[in-house]
C-alpha cells in the first residue's frame, strides 16, 4: 500500500463526463493529503478521432451482453492517439491548473499493465454466436506496481490509460474501467470510483430515475442479467476490483458538478459481492500484484 490512503478514479471517455470537475476534486482530495491516481478512457474522442482519420468503428458485444471495442490494427492506433495524444494532455493541463502535479502513463510505461492478447472473442451477430479473430484487444493479467508506487510515494498523481503490453511485448488493447480495477487491487486502494455518463447503476436500464444506491452481483458470470453494454463491463470491473481487495468501489455520474465529492459523499451505486458465494481474494490478489 501507499502511505497515505489512495483513491483510485476513473474518468469515463464520455463527452459529457465533466474532467475538468473530476480534476478540481481530485485536487481536493490532494490538498487533504490523500493519494489519487487517475485512469481514464476516451470514447468520446477516440469515435471523433476515427472519424476525421476515416477509419471504421464496430462494437461487439458477447452473449452476456458485454460490449467491447473491436480493434483492429487501425483502430489501435486511433486508440493509441486519442488516449495518449489528446484526452492525457487534456487531464494534465487541468490538474495543473490546480497546482496539481501530474505525470501522464500508459500501461506499456515500465510494463506496468501486462495483458494476454485474446486469440478469439465471442460475439452476437444476427443472433448468432460467432468467434471474432484478429482483434487487438487484451485481458490484464500482472500489474508492476513499481512504477506507480514511486510516483504516489513522491507526490505525483499518475495518469493512466490504455494500451497494456501483451506476452509479444506488443500494444493492445484494454478496457479502461478493468484496468482502473486492476491497479486498484494491485496498490491496495481503499476505494474505486467509475466515473460515467450515468447516475448510477438502474434497476430499470430504459428509467434514469431508478438508480439503485447499492447493489448485489454475482461472484461469477454475468455480474447482473439486467445490466446492458458498457455498465455490464463495469459491474464486472467492479467484481474485480473488490475481489482483488478494494475496500469500496461505486459507480456514479461523472456529468454532475463536483462528482468525486459527491460520490464519496453517497451518490451512485455502491457495488458489493453476494456473501453467498464469496470469491478467493487471495488468488486475485495474486494475479495481479507483483
Amino acid at each position: 500500500m501507499t502511505s497515505k490512503p489512495l483513491t483510485v478514479v476513473k474518468c469515463g471517455g464520455n463527452p459529457a463526463v465533466d474532467a475538468a470537475g473530476i480534476c478540481a476534486d481530485i485536487a481536493r482530495l490532494v490538498r487533504e493529503d490523500r493519494s489519487v491516481l487517475l485512469v481514464h478512457g476516451g470514447s468520446g474522442e477516440i469515435g471523433r478521432l476515427a472519424g476525421r482519420l476515416g477509419v471504421p468503428q464496430r462494437t461487439l458485444v458477447a452473449p452476456d451482453n458485454v460490449s467491447t471495442r473491436y480493434t483492429d490494427p487501425d483502430t489501435l492506433e486511433v486508440v493509441i492517439l486519442a488516449l495518449a495524444g489528446a484526452v492525457k494532455p487534456r487531464l494534465i493541463a487541468e490538474l495543473a491548473r490546480h497546482r496539481v502535479p501530474a505525470v501522464g502513463l500508459t500501461g506499456m510505461d515500465c510494463r506496468m499493465l501486462r495483458a494476454q492478447r485474446k486469440s478469439a472473442v465471442r460475439s452476437v451477430v444476427d443472433g448468432r454466436t460467432v468467434l471474432v479473430r484478429n482483434n487487438l484487444s487484451g485481458r490484464i493479467t500482472t500489474v508492476d506496481t513499481g512504477l506507480p508506487r514511486t510516483l504516489l510515494h513522491a507526490g505525483y498523481v499518475p495518469v493512466v490509460s490504455p494500451p497494456a503490453i501483451d506476452e509479444h511485448d506488443q500494444a493492445v488493447n484494454v478496457d479502461a474501467d478493468r484496468a482502473a480495477a486492476a491497479l486498484a487491487a494491485a496498490l491496495g486502494a481503499e476505494e474505486l470510483l467509475l466515473l460515467t455518463g450515468a447516475p448510477g447503476v438502474l434497476a430499470d436500464p430504459d428509467d434514469p430515475g431508478s438508480v439503485q444506491s447499492s447493489i448485489q452481483i454475482s461472484p461469477t458470470g454475468a455480474p447482473d442479467p439486467s445490466a446492458r453494454g458498457g455498465m455490464a463491463l463495469k459491474l464486472i470491473a467492479a467484481r474485480e476490483a473488490l475481489a482483488g481487495g478494494v475496500g469500496s468501489v461505486r459507480i456514479a455520474d461523472g456529468r454532475i458538478p463536483e462528482p468525486v465529492s459527491r460520490t464519496l459523499a453517497g451518490a451512485g451505486t455502491t457495488v458489493h459481492i453476494s456473501r453467498a458465494e464469496s470469491p478467493n481474494h487471495s488468488s486475485r490478489e495474486r494475479e495481479i500484484r507483483r
